[in-house]
């Protein structure tokens, strides 16, 4: 008896020191689980307010002029100054984030894609038009670096990433504004004509058309089609239907919409740049008021958006439209733009 009682003692105590043991992993796996939830929330909340943070569109800031400035000092600096703040704004450039919240992020790489655009014109304006005297002269070797560092791919994380070649094309017009200011170098040049103005105005006209089609598509549309019209004898490659109908997606909406402020919130810093660079060009042709009452439209589509979702509602139903909004605006612009590339044109 006493050798049955001694070996239920120690199995006892083995059971014992098992329950203890599971008990043990039990409560450090429990406590390990609750360590990784609140660590889940924390990195899900500081998540949440980086990203509402990097979402804030950026303001208009009041264009400043220095003394003694030269032809195309303000448009170059505001073109440099744009381009550092697509770069350099809270959050920095998100377009090619993988990692979050960049990469969960939505309105603001839309936004970022529309002043890229912007960038690629006026630069492109600079290269081919602005810094030449006629078709036949030499283009300007900086803005010919800068030009294709903008139209790199605006969506490249690495090898190389977009906002390296961004910044480089930016150094680029960096190196073009200093030989435009230094009067010891004659080999920058800034040419205020209306050919040129009308130039870079004819591009700002197709993107806004582009847009204001896009944007008066969210409710839905059945359009004609007038390719060929007002040339009896124009053709096409291909076939095209009559009549064709066009909706933007419903998650396309808020895409669209802040491509369109991006968009127009470049155009208003170069549109108030190019306003002082060639005021006598607009001066003669008694046309400052025509590129005033530009900005002020553009300056419209700026305004704080009150609503946390972009709203379809239909053209007159119950909801508030926002891409309709926005097209009244893009389009009394644009309308004024075509009557100000006539108005350029005149002798």
């Amino acid at each position: 008896m006493a050798i049955q009682d001694w070996k239920n003692r120690i199995s006892g105590d083995n059971q014992y020191a098992s329950d203890s043991y599971s008990s043990t992993a039990t409560s450090e796996a429990s406590n390990v689980g609750r360590w990784l939830k609140r660590v889940i929330v924390v990195i899900t909340l500081v998540c949440v307010v980086l990203g509402w943070y990097w979402s804030r569109e950026p303001g208009l800031q009041a264009l400043t002029r220095g003394e003694d400035v030269v032809l195309g000092e303000t448009t170059v600096v505001a073109l440099i100054r744009v381009v550092d703040t697509l770069l350099d704004k809270p959050g920095g450039y998100l377009s090619n984030d993988i990692m979050p919240p960049g990469v969960v992020l939505d309105n603001i790489p839309n936004w970022e894609y529309g002043v890229i655009i912007q960038v690629r014109d006026l630069a492109k304006a600079l290269r081919e038009s602005f810094a030449r005297s006629q078709s036949q002269s030499t283009e300007d070797e900086d803005l010919a670096l800068a030009e294709p560092r903008f139209n790199f791919d605006h969506q490249s994380w690495i090898l190389p990433a977009t906002e390296g070649e961004y910044r480089e094309g930016r150094n680029y017009l960096e190196g073009y504004l200093q030989r435009l200011v230094d009067d010891d170098q004659y080999n920058a040049q800034f040419y205020t004509r209306a050919d040129n103005l009308r130039y870079w105005l004819s591009t700002v006209e197709a993107r806004l058309g582009s847009l204001s089609q896009r944007l008066g598509a969210s409710v839905g549309q059945r359009r004609l089609n007038i390719d060929l019209a007002g040339d009896s004898a124009a053709g096409q490659a291909t076939p095209a239907p009559s009549d064709t109908y066009l909706k933007t997606g419903w998650l396309q909406l808020d895409d669209v919409f802040y491509e369109a402020r991006g968009t127009t919130w470049a155009l208003v810093r170069f549109l108030k740049a190019v306003e002082v660079d060639f005021a006598d060009v607009l001066e003669k042709k008694n046309a400052r008021i025509s590129v005033q009452q530009i900005i002020r439209e553009l300056e419209a589509t700026q305004a704080p958006l009150r609503s946390p979702v972009i709203l379809n509602g239909s053209g007159y139903g119950l909801l508030a439209n926002h891409s309709l909004t926005m097209v009244s605006y893009i389009s009394r612009a644009n309308a004024a733009i075509i009557d100000l590339r006539e108005l350029l044109s005149q002798g």
